[in-house]
């Protein structure tokens, strides 16, 4: 059986699969858990005795691809990993991060260090442009990379069923541009580093995602996710207020933007172009805002 058909339906095209048994379903066979769905059969009896409620996916939504929806969400995690290993080979610590990779990659729209007798400046202002990806795959610490690659994987491998490396790629980054967007609108001379952007934009486009195919984001706990992390974005001092929010919202966008051009049966690579075009315009955004923010005291 083609592995982009469902399993219950061979003559329609599918592209989510089952979280228990990993069979690919079609939306009339999607039945909503706790985390991800569940086909026919595994969720037979929960259904028998649950309201749980059948969703069908909307016409042109249906997001084929021809892998597992793993292979670039490991990637991503893998170089988040592999960059928090240079964190630590550049002096910083497993507790706190930090070192000279921090300071020469990590997110920031202006500052200045000493080098010997000399202030040098930095900053996305000072034409670092590349601090706006290279941030958000360093880490504070090891419980900070452990924390955004886990709701990366849980998250991201459901998007990338849904929506195909390419297009999935297309949206992490997307989502990544946007939190530097909030950053460098909020706090651009604060040193920000983290995937937690780019992790709150999957938050948000699934949030769209779910709503826009009348699945509860309460039942499936996507809302209950968001509203945690919020919560604890506001209520704790060090977290980038900016780079969260933004990449919430920068992700819910993009998504929602996705599911109208697959709604009106546009070709899937509108999707794929939506999400690198809403990529370069959130980091152009925050170029712009990095050279252009001005100092509430210092004018």
């Amino acid at each position: 059986m083609d592995g982009d058909t469902c399993a219950w339906h061979p003559e329609r095209r599918a592209g989510v699969s089952c979280q228990r048994c990993n069979r690919v379903i079609c939306g009339e066979c999607m039945y909503t858990a706790s985390v991800g769905f569940h086909c026919p059969e595994c969720a037979g009896p929960i259904v028998t005795g649950r309201s749980h409620r059948r969703h069908r996916r909307t016409a042109g939504s249906t997001g084929m691809h021809h892998d597992d929806g793993r292979s670039a969400t490991t990637a991503i995690i893998g170089l988040n990993i592999a960059a928090f290993l240079g964190t630590l080979v550049s002096g910083g610590s497993l507790a706190g991060g930090g070192g000279n990779a921090t300071i020469d990659f990590g997110l920031l729209g202006y500052g200045r260090v000493r080098d010997g007798f000399t202030i040098v400046h930095i900053g996305i202002a000072e034409g670092e442009w590349w601090r706006l990806a290279t941030g958000a795959f360093l880490h504070g610490g090891l419980l900070h990379l452990v924390f955004n690659m886990f709701l990366a994987w849980m998250l991201g491998h459901q998007l990338e069923r849904l929506h195909g490396p390419g297009r999935f790629v297309g949206l992490y980054a997307a989502s990544l541009a946007a939190g530097s967007l909030g950053v460098m609108l909020l706090d651009p001379l604060a040193l920000t580093v983290g995937a937690s952007g780019a992790v709150f934009g999957l938050m948000g486009a699934t949030l769209v995602h779910q709503l826009r195919r009348g699945i509860n984001p309460w039942s499936s706990g996507v809302g209950g996710l968001v509203v945690i992390n919020l919560v604890f974005t506001v209520s704790r001092p060090g977290i980038s207020l900016g780079g969260h929010v933004g990449g919430l919202i920068g992700g819910a966008v993009v998504a929602w933007m996705i599911d109208e051009a697959d709604r009106r049966r546009a070709s899937r690579s509108v999707g794929s172009v939506l999400t690198v075009v809403s990529a370069v315009v959130f980091a152009a955004a925050a170029v712009w805002a990095a050279g252009n923010w001005a100092d509430p005291l210092l004018g």
